[in-house]
């Protein structure tokens, strides 16, 4: 079960029925899911959802195999993941998972390497990309996730390309 990703957690129960009140990162997943697997004592179990309904903040799933919240309790705080290749059929052209851009070289228009993405941050809805620069430095370079200044993203090639953008690098 290594190609399988985390898309949202179980944080508590909606309601009688068992229904899973969960955080997400990515709305259009999670309102497509069909099959999916939460962990309980180590083991990865596979469940059928029913109906995903969206409130506030939080997505409301219902499990066809679980029916009460004595059913659902032993899950939460679990983790929902998907097959991998299922969350890549669902992304548009310019969306990428988070851990496909985690390790990718950054290089500016020159072809210079910036740094490598040590990590993809969230802020206001926006993605930031967070790179560790090559030469060493403590600092991290935070570059906003825009086609305007990422315009090439080259999953194969392990490579991004960043506009230069004065105040940015």
């Amino acid at each position: 079960m290594e190609d399988i990703i985390s898309v949202g957690k179980i944080l508590n129960f909606h309601g009688i029925q068992g229904i899973a009140k969960a955080g997400y990162s990515n709305s259009e997943i999670i309102a497509n899911l069909k099959k999916v697997f939460l962990s309980r004592e180590g083991k990865k179990e596979s469940f059928t959802v029913q109906k995903v309904n969206f409130h506030k903040n939080f997505a409301l799933i219902k499990f066809k195999e679980i029916n009460s919240i004595d059913e659902l309790l032993p899950y939460k705080g679990s983790n929902i993941y998907i097959d991998k290749n299922e969350a890549k059929n669902s992304l548009d052209e310019d969306e990428f998972l988070i851990e496909d851009l985690i390790g990718l070289n950054a290089f500016d228009n020159n072809d210079d390497l910036i740094g490598i993405i040590a990590d993809v941050k969230t802020s206001n809805g926006n993605d930031i990309l967070c790179i560790k620069p090559a030469g060493g430095e403590d600092k991290e370079i935070l570059i906003p996730f825009a086609r305007e200044i990422v315009p090439v993203v080259d999953i194969a090639k392990k490579k991004v390309v960043i506009k230069p953008i004065e105040g940015l690098l």
